[in-house]
């Protein structure tokens, strides 16, 4: 078969298809979800699905806001795993939201545990020290303050 001058076999042209409209699909989705202003580190990228709307508020009026954005607790700091986090994070939210697949009010997993754990050390480490508790496990911020920074 000739098309513009250019011979295709019908394996091509399957092939063509097979991996265009998949591409299109996901372009047409990325861009329609907004999807790259999550490579940005502005929070109100969070807001993109409106489940987030009272925790973005209400991170608004925190203490937080002026010191810490999204990005700054809810990813890695070493810069790869920041966008693995992201792409990981990412994924998960569109198949949840796209299958209504969720709870509300949204719920944290485990892997973003530890990172926003990671994260509260990061600045707060030194606050620890004097506190009475067992050294040998881990500390776990979010046990006792899972609220902070999305607190009204």
């Amino acid at each position: 078969m000739r098309m513009f001058g250019i011979f295709f076999s019908t394996t091509m042209l399957i092939w063509l298809v097979v991996i265009s409209v998949p591409t299109g699909f996901a372009v047409a989705t990325f861009t329609y979800s907004k999807g790259y202003s999550y490579l940005l580190d502005d929070p109100k990228a969070c807001v993109n699905c409106h489940i987030m709307d009272e925790e973005y508020h209400a991170w608004g009026k925190s203490t937080h806001r002026h010191v810490a954005s999204c990005n700054d607790c809810h990813t890695p700091d070493n810069f790869a795993l920041k966008y693995l986090s992201k792409a990981v994070n990412g994924w998960n939210h569109g198949y949840a939201f796209t299958t209504g697949d969720f709870k509300y009010p949204i719920q944290i997993k485990d892997f973003n545990k530890d990172i926003t754990n990671k994260a509260c050390l990061k600045c707060h480490n030194s606050m620890t020290d004097h506190m009475f508790i067992d050294k040998s496990k881990p500390i776990n911020c979010l046990h006792c303050h899972s609220k902070v920074g999305h607190d009204l």
